[in-house]
């Protein structure tokens, strides 16, 4: 049985099957079912960011980032599951 490589960063990185906005919080739905949200203000790009701008999230890399191609920001879904912000709360 061969793995891909989408099967093999799945096996040891969480990556999203979804990714939206409500408001000015943004979520991700994981792959094994778990929904992780946090405030867009935790990061400096985003913070400047209009509603708009960023409810344009969409996912890239079989779900291992979220891009905002008109901010030119990615972020991965690794360091966001984990915590890993710019900004203090």
């Amino acid at each position: 049985m061969s793995i891909t490589t989408a099967e093999s960063v799945q096996a040891t990185e969480p990556t999203a099957v979804r990714a939206w906005t409500e408001g000015r919080i943004v979520f991700v739905e994981l792959h094994d079912g778990r929904i992780v949200g946090f405030p867009a203000n935790r990061f400096r790009i985003l913070a400047a960011a209009t509603d708009d701008q960023l409810a344009q999230v969409r996912l890239e890399l079989d779900g291992y980032a979220l891009r905002w191609e008109a901010l030119d920001e990615d972020l991965t879904v690794p360091c966001i599951v984990a915590g890993r912000f710019q900004l203090p709360p």
